[in-house]
C-alpha cells in the first residue's frame, strides 16, 4: 500500500505522551510540523494558516530549547507563564499554544469533512471547518480575511491528486483525525482550566 502523507503524523501521535499520560512538548510540536507539507498541497488558500502555525510552532520550540527539561512536559510552559503573569500577552506562549491548537482544530475539522463528505467541493469543506473552528475567535478583520483567502482554495480532485495516491489516503486522514482529536481536547480542557481557552483575535 505505501504510505501516504499522513503516515508519519499518525506515528507521531503515539509519542505525544510520556508513559504516565502527560502531554510531551517537542513530539506535539512535531506533529503540528508534519501538517506544512501537507498544507503546501493547498497553494496560496493556506499561506496564512502555514504562517501562523510555523511562528507559533517557532515560538515554542523557541522556549522549549531554553530548557529542554524544564519544559519537557507542555503544559509547564503555560504554567511557568502563569506563575509570571504573562500568559495573556499576545507574544506568549501560552497565546501561541492556543493558536496552534485552534489551527489544528480547523485541520482535523477540514480532513474530517474531506474524508467523510466526499461529494464536497473544497470551498465548502473548508467553510464548514472554519465556521466549526476558528471563526467564533476571530474578529471582524481575521474573519474577513480567512474568508476571502478561502476562495483561493484547490479545485477537490486536483487537491487529492496532488496529494498523492500512496497507502489509503482517506483511511489515513480520518484516523488522523479519530486520533489526534483527542490531544487537542485535552490540551483545551487544560487551557479552560487555568481560565486561558477564551483569547480572542481582532
Amino acid at each position: 500500500m505505501g504510505e501516504s502523507l499522513f503516515t508519519p503524523c499518525l506515528e507521531g501521535i503515539k509519542h505525544v505522551k510520556s508513559e504516565q499520560g502527560d502531554m510531551l512538548t517537542k513530539p506535539l510540536l512535531d506533529i503540528c510540523k508534519l501538517m506544512l507539507p501537507i498544507l503546501d498541497k493547498f497553494g496560496t488558500a493556506m499561506t496564512m494558516v502555514k504562517s501562523d502555525i510555523s511562528g507559533n510552532i517557532l515560538r515554542l520550540e523557541s522556549k522549549y530549547s531554553s530548557n529542554p527539561f524544564r519544559f519537557n512536559y507542555l503544559y509547564s510552559v503555560v504554567l511557568a507563564e502563569v506563575e509570571t503573569k504573562t500568559a495573556k500577552s499576545s507574544s506568549s506562549c501560552t497565546n501561541g499554544l492556543l493558536w496552534l491548537t485552534r489551527a489544528m482544530d480547523f485541520l482535523v475539522a477540514l480532513f474530517h469533512n474531506l474524508a467523510e463528505h466526499q461529494n464536497w467541493s473544497m470551498s465548502h469543506a473548508c467553510n464548514d471547518s472554519y465556521s466549526k473552528t476558528l471563526k467564533k475567535w476571530h474578529g471582524w478583520l481575521a474573519s474577513s480575511t480567512f474568508m476571502l483567502v478561502m476562495k483561493l482554495v484547490p479545485d477537490r480532485k486536483k487537491f487529492m491528486e496532488v496529494l498523492g495516491t500512496q497507502g489509503d489516503i482517506y483511511g489515513d486522514m480520518e484516523n488522523f483525525c479519530k486520533n489526534f482529536s483527542p490531544v487537542l481536547a485535552e490540551i483545551h480542557k487544560f487551557m479552560a482550566g487555568v481560565g486561558l481557552d477564551t483569547m480572542r483575535a481582532s
